[in-house]
């Protein structure tokens, strides 16, 4: 015979562990930071280059061995790069929320929208991984960027 306390113990636990793992479903968006010149040029060239259907401009703000992915997986260096953002275009608005930079390396975390209304909702979020030689303009390394799936 089963004790009717230790079976609504057990319940107990298991429904309140169960409660403590779910995600809550909306985050407030983060607040937009100002970037340095160096690093703004980068998001704003980007922009450029997507809202003009630019690949080659596009790749251009890449290293020569930089990294894209794609929905099969990573390209990297010009060529592929190039080949990835051939079908780039739209009213692109990148935003960032944090970055940092030590010697030739940086990053930079943002978010994306699309359409011509600054404070847009946000579609997704990205991270910029950023290389330079000694005193040469920043470049992107390597592209992260995610969509934001609606809550469940």
């Amino acid at each position: 015979m089963r004790s009717p306390s230790l079976f609504l113990s057990v319940t107990l636990i298991v429904t309140a562990s169960g409660m403590g793992a779910q995600e809550p479903t909306s985050y407030a968006p983060l607040p937009s930071i100002p970037l340095p010149p160096a690093l703004e040029r980068v998001l704003r060239d980007y922009e450029r280059g997507w809202r003009a259907g630019d690949e080659a401009g596009l790749a251009a703000l890449f290293t020569p061995d930089g990294f894209v992915p794609t929905h099969a997986g990573w390209v990297r260096g010009t060529a592929a790069i190039t080949d990835t953002y051939g079908n780039a275009s739209g009213d692109l608005q990148l935003r960032a929320l944090a970055y940092a930079t030590a010697d030739t390396v940086g990053y930079i975390i943002g978010a994306y929208a699309y359409g011509g209304t600054p404070g847009a909702p946000d579609r997704g979020k990205f991270v910029l991984a950023l290389r330079r030689a000694p005193d040469g303009p920043w470049l992107i390394a390597a592209d992260l960027d995610s969509a934001n799936r609606p809550s469940q």
